[in-house]
């Protein structure tokens, strides 16, 4: 910041100093956004507010006012009593009204308070007949606002005590630095608690307003300051702790929703975490279920075993889940294998999604691109999407080259429509996990290459590819770094209403002729992508409705630029190799 000159002979106020601000500051400011920031900033009502509270202030430090009478309030109950008598004067009867008002009687308190520098609360004084064995007791005075107090209370199983459970980072306990894990709670506001279960505390504590005193016995040992850990959570699933019965305390919970990124504070309890949502001013953490209390509890609502019946027969049909290469549904005799990948669904389903840890991540200059993953129903526009992005930008943008078994035709390039190899080959390479796809077609195979997305990285340029989402997961390493974009279809009367003559591809070939979408399409794709979001939700970091394909190209392109430019929260493990 460069000095500020003044062509005033003394020290300028604030107000001058805030005048001449803006002009001397424009010739350091080069950007149009920050001189109107800047303007805005110093015109802004609050500021000059602080400014006035600021002088005033200044002004009672040059003349320290000393009050004449230090008890107005005592002076207040004098003059009402000697008056009472006299209450025929109509201006005597408007004094004691007024001096029987409650603000006024407030205000006149204040005063007192101010007069007297008592600002210390008043605390009860110590019985005289201690026990020299006694176990020392503290008194602890907190104020309660909106927020809760910050810690949670258990029962102890042998003696029946209640001790404090835990702290929560950054509430009103937390800050205030007097109550520590494992303390004794005696008393509540003078009411004792050794007869009281927990639930019947927190009645008391949840009716009681303003300030609250505690009388607790220290524990053995109180915890030493936390350096608070920087560990973030990406949430893959939704929470509410008021739906949550197993929670030590609704109150004290987070709620959040998938895709949040949770700031975890501690992880101490091996049940219930500490976290806050990353970015959020307010300090007090909250507690939310821990990775292997909610994995146990998934895991007893959904058996991992077994699939869904509905999912199964979905992915066994060719109008289910979406197949890179559109095997025909015309052809279901001879269209009996679907895609498989190198490890099955029930992998899937075995991992159950509860969070992630993720950092921030931002693509450094002349680093590969991350993948860029589309996965949708059949029918939904992933196709016409990747069109429209290699044609906006062909020398940035680009797709992988399949593989295939099948002979090359004469119009047709090895390289160019497909990489054009023996079926034995073909086979050898499904045996060494070198296709993140591939299916059979009449009798010859199709499938995607790992090394056909590593040739297009390669060339410095975004690799577009749409596959099935139970093959993303493979996908998912800090080599590919995939960005994964779920393509959801409207409504079924917006489909109704918008794709009514739209043509439905349906074979391997894109220059095929197509037929006109059909009541059943349209009802498939919906329950299909149900299925994809209930199922792989948590591994989508994008979702586009494709209502309009225009709208959704635009915003497809934003999120695009986004992670090009932009820091994103990746996991961990991508960043570690």
């Amino acid at each position: 910041m460069p000095a500020l000159s003044t062509t005033m002979g003394h020290e300028p106020g604030l107000y001058e100093l805030l005048a001449a601000l803006p002009s001397q500051l424009q010739p350091h400011v080069s950007r149009p956004e920050d001189s109107s920031f800047l303007q805005n900033m110093f015109r802004e009502r609050s500021l000059h507010s602080l400014i006035k509270i600021h002088t005033r202030l200044q002004l009672y430090e040059e003349i320290r006012p000393l009050p004449v009478v230090k008890s107005v309030s005592s002076l207040a109950s004098q003059l009402s009593e000697e008056l009472q008598g006299k209450t025929s004067n109509g201006e005597i009867k408007e004094l004691l009204a007024l001096l029987s008002r409650p603000h006024v009687k407030s205000l006149l308190t204040v005063h007192d308070t101010v007069a007297q520098k008592n600002y210390d609360p008043e605390l009860p004084p110590l019985p005289e007949d201690l026990d020299d064995d006694e176990d020392s007791v503290k008194i602890i005075r907190l104020v309660k606002n909106k927020e809760p107090l910050g810690a949670t209370i258990r029962q102890d199983d042998h003696t029946g005590a209640i001790l404090i459970a835990r702290i929560m980072r950054g509430g009103a306990a937390d800050r205030s630095g007097l109550i520590h894990v494992g303390d004794e709670l005696k008393e509540v506001n003078g009411i004792p608690v050794e007869d009281k279960k927990p639930e019947e505390i927190i009645r008391i504590l949840a009716q009681s307003q303003g300030a609250i005193t505690f009388k607790v016995v220290p524990g053995a040992k109180e915890e030493a300051p936390v350096k608070e850990p920087k560990v973030f959570m990406k949430a893959l699933f939704d929470y509410s702790p008021q739906e949550d019965k197993a929670i030590p305390c609704k109150e004290a919970g987070l709620a959040f929703k998938k895709g949040a990124i949770l700031h975890i504070v501690s992880q101490d309890d091996p049940t219930w975490w500490q976290a806050k949502h990353q970015g959020e001013a307010n300090p007090r953490a909250g507690l939310i279920p821990s990775k292997q209390f909610q994995e146990r509890r998934f895991a007893v609502k959904q058996p991992v075993s077994t699939l869904p019946s509905s999912l199964r027969s979905s992915t066994r049909r060719s109008s289910g889940f979406r197949r890179s290469f559109r095997l025909s549904r015309r052809d279901k005799k001879t269209n009996k294998s679907m895609y498989e990948c190198k490890k099955s669904e029930l992998y899937d389903m075995a991992d159950v999604p509860t969070y992630e840890e993720v950092t921030q991540y931002h693509r450094q200059p002349g680093a590969k691109h991350r993948l860029v993953v589309l996965v949708g129903p059949t029918g939904v526009g992933m196709n016409a999407l990747k069109r429209k992005l290699l044609i906006s930008d062909p020398q940035h943008f680009s797709v992988t080259i399949p593989h295939t078994s099948r002979p090359r035709k004469n119009q047709e390039s090895d390289g160019v429509e497909y990489h054009f190899i023996a079926k034995h080959l073909f086979e050898t390479d499904i045996h060494n996990n070198k296709f993140i796809e591939y299916g059979e077609y009449k009798g010859n195979y199709y499938g995607t290459s790992l090394d056909s997305i590593r040739s297009v990285l390669a060339k410095n340029k975004v690799c577009l590819i749409d596959i099935q989402p139970h093959s993303i997961k493979h996908l998912r390493t800090a080599e590919f770094k995939p960005f994964v974009v779920f393509v959801k279809p409207p409504s079924l009367e917006r489909l109704r209403e918008t794709r009514k003559h739209a043509k439905f591809i349906s074979g391997k070939d894109e220059k095929a002729n197509g037929r006109t979408f059909t009541e059943e399409d349209f009802q498939e794709m919906v329950r299909t992508a149900q299925l994809m979001e209930a199922q792989y939700g948590h591994l989508f970091e994008k979702v586009i409705v494709n209502d309009d394909l225009c709208a959704a190209f635009s915003e497809l392109q934003l999120a695009l630029q986004h992670i090009e430019t932009d820091e994103n929260w990746v996991p961990v493990s991508w960043t570690h190799s």
